[in-house]
């Protein structure tokens, strides 16, 4: 039944997480279509990447035991390929100084993924010392990342818009988090929940701020058109009146 449990909730969590790995390729749609990454940000990407890839190593037998945290690698496996593609594609279209820039923050990033591969191959040696040096960077890393919507929801909260934070990337957000902290503490894996403890609250703080501005939205929205639809009515009494006035005169 725990087995049972542990794979439903596995399978859960990997499906919301590739939906929220997948989230921004409508962004990049926009990027290939401009041929411009305008004002996007790519560190978000990187740092994405480097927690997926810290999480696959972290979930392959040679740092968990056997095949304990095999969820974590085929979801992170998935979030490598997609990341890699996000930074590729920033890459490729961005200016010569931006590339300066992906080039500048992606080398520190993939030295900081092969010295953790080094030092937990070489100088560890048993699975408990491993998983706590990868799972504690990856914790650091996991936290940065889930911290990145803070600046999504600080424009929102300053523009009153909800544009900024797409109501179907929140929801993938906070059920990835749900099921990764259920996961976590199913297979009491403090480094596999970790995460999940901050980006919960952060997701569901994301879901109240979205649809606190969305309803201020639909209600401006809505005395737009009440004063547009009374500026019309309006308009044709005006012109109903100068009609009368004009007949008059004749």
């Amino acid at each position: 039944m725990s087995n049972t449990l542990r794979l439903a909730v596995a399978v859960l969590g990997n499906a919301a997480s590739v939906s929220l790995y997948a989230a921004p390729m409508v962004t990049f749609k926009r990027v290939i279509r401009k041929k411009s990454t305008e004002e996007f940000s790519c560190i978000p990407y990187i740092i994405g990447l480097l927690n997926c890839l810290l999480f696959t190593w972290y979930g392959l037998p040679i740092v968990s035991y056997k095949w304990e945290n095999f969820p974590l690698v085929t979801v992170n496996g998935v979030g490598i390929a997609l990341e890699l593609s996000y930074v590729l594609i920033y890459f490729w279209y961005s200016s010569p100084k931006g590339k300066v820039k992906v080039a500048m923050i992606t080398t520190p990033v993939l030295l900081v993924f092969c010295i953790t591969v080094a030092v937990s191959t070489f100088f560890l040696h048993d699975t408990t010392h491993r998983k706590l040096l990868v799972g504690s960077i990856g914790l650091v890393v996991s936290v940065a990342l889930y911290g990145s919507p803070l600046v999504a929801m600080k424009k929102v909260i300053q523009t009153k818009s909800v544009e900024f934070m797409p109501l179907p990337l929140s929801l993938c957000a906070f059920s990835a988090s749900v099921f990764w902290l259920a996961y976590g503490i199913l297979v009491r894996d403090v480094f596999v929940a970790g995460p999940s403890l901050v980006g919960t609250p952060l997701s569901i703080l994301q879901l109240v701020i979205y649809f606190k501005y969305r309803k201020e939205r639909v209600m401006e929205e809505s005395k737009i058109g009440d004063l547009e639809k009374g500026s019309i009515e309006l308009e044709k009494v005006v012109k109903v009146e100068k009609i009368v006035t004009n007949c008059e005169q004749c």
